[in-house]
C-alpha cells in the first residue's frame, strides 16, 4: 500500500526505531519538554511504571468486525452469499474476540496501576469478560432487531428495513451503544467509553455506555442527542434530535470532589415520545405513555400519559395540571 494515503498514525507505526529524531533534531528541545511533562503526569497517576494503553484504533476495528458479525449481509464482504454467512461470522468472531480480550487485558492492567482506581479494579479476568460478552451477542442482535423495527414503524421516510440498517444514524448509534453497554456491565468501562465515543463521532449521538435502554428504542435524525450515564429508558421509547437526558446538578463529597456513579439522570418509562430539542434534567421520572414537546425544559417528574408542551401543561385523562 502506498504510504502517502495512510493516516499519520499508521505511517508513524511503520517507521523503524532508527528513524527516530536524534539529539541534533531541531525539535529535540520540544521532545525533551514533552517527555518531562509525560513523566510528571504518569508519576501522579500510576503506582508503578506507566502501563501500556488500549488502542482506540484497534477497538474501532473490533467494533466494526462485531457489527459485521451481527449483520453480515449488510456489513460483511460485498456479495456475501447467505450460505457463507455462518462461516464468515465464525471467522470474524475468531479474530475479533481474541483482539477484544487483549484490549480488555490492557484496560484491566491500567486500572490496577491507576492509583485512584486500583481499589475498584474488576476481579474478573479478561477471558471471563470476553466469554460473557460473546455469549451476549445473540441477545444484543435480538434487541437491535426490535430497535430497527421500531425505526421502520415510526419514520414515514423509511422505505425498508435494509435502508434503516444501512443509513439511519440513530440505529448506528444504538448498535454501538448496546455493545458498549454490555462491556460496561461486565466491568470494562474504559473500553465501553471508547466504543461510545466512536459512536458519537460516527453518528453525532452521545450516549454514555452506562445508560440502560430498553428494546424498541428509536432515535429519529439523532444529531445532538445526549443521554447520561445513569439514565434509564424503558421499552418502545422514541426521541428526536437534540434531546438531552442530563443531570440537573453535580453533588460534591466531603472531600470537595465531585461524587461519582450516583443516580442523577432521568428515568423514562415505556412508550414515551420526546420531541426535538427537549431538555430533561435530574433524577426525575417521565411516566409511561407521555409526550414531551419540542424545546421543553423539564426538571420535575410527570405522571403517566402526560402531554407537556411549551405553550401549556396538560396531564393524563384525569385532566390534572402539572
Amino acid at each position: 500500500m502506498n504510504e502517502a494515503i495512510l493516516n499519520p498514525h499508521t505511517r508513524q507505526r511503520r517507521r523503524s526505531h532508527a528513524e527516530k529524531p536524534g539529539a541534533d533534531s531541531e525539535y529535540a528541545p520540544i521532545v525533551t519538554e514533552l517527555r518531562q511533562l509525560r513523566a510528571a503526569s504518569q508519576l501522579s497517576r500510576y503506582r508503578g511504571a506507566a502501563p501500556r494503553l488500549p488502542s482506540r484504533e484497534a477497538i474501532g476495528d473490533i467494533v466494526g468486525s462485531l457489527i459485521s458479525a451481527l449483520y453480515p449481509r449488510h456489513f460483511g464482504p460485498p456479495g456475501l452469499d447467505a450460505r457463507d454467512a455462518d462461516a464468515f461470522v465464525a471467522l470474524t468472531l475468531e479474530e475479533a474476540l481474541p483482539a477484544l480480550k487483549h484490549e480488555i487485558e490492557l484496560a484491566l492492567a491500567l486500572a490496577q496501576e491507576d492509583a485512584r482506581d486500583a481499589a475498584n479494579a474488576n476481579p474478573r479476568s479478561a477471558g471471563e469478560i470476553t466469554r460473557s460478552f460473546a455469549a451476549a451477542l445473540p441477545k444484543i442482535r435480538a434487541a437491535l432487531d426490535k430497535d430497527v423495527r421500531a425505526a421502520f414503524a415510526n419514520d414515514p421516510s423509511a422505505n425498508s428495513i435494509d435502508e434503516i440498517i444501512f443509513c439511519f444514524p440513530g440505529v448506528a448509534a444504538i448498535m454501538r451503544h448496546r455493545l458498549a453497554h454490555e462491556l460496561y456491565q461486565l466491568g470494562a468501562p474504559l473500553l465501553a467509553r471508547i466504543v461510545a465515543e466512536i459512536a458519537h463521532a460516527l453518528a453525532g449521538v452521545d450516549i454514555h455506555p452506562g445508560a440502560e435502554i430498553g428494546e424498541g428504542f428509536f432515535i429519529d435524525h439523532g444529531t445532538g442527542v445526549v443521554i447520561g450515564e445513569t439514565a434509564v429508558i424503558g421499552r418502545n421509547v422514541r426521541i428526536y434530535q437534540a434531546v438531552t437526558l442530563g443531570a440537573k446538578r453535580f453533588e460534591v463529597g466531603r472531600d470537595g470532589e465531585l461524587r461519582k456513579s450516583y443516580p442523577r439522570h432521568p428515568i423514562v418509562e415505556d412508550d414515551v415520545v420526546i420531541y426535538a430539542g427537549a431538555t430533561i434534567l435530574g433524577r426525575i421520572t417521565i411516566g409511561r405513555g407521555s409526550s414531551i414537546g419540542g424545546n421543553v425544559w423539564l426538571t420535575e417528574s410527570v405522571p403517566p400519559g402526560s402531554r407537556i408542551t411549551q405553550a401549556k401543561t396538560q396531564a393524563n385523562e384525569g385532566g390534572h395540571s402539572i
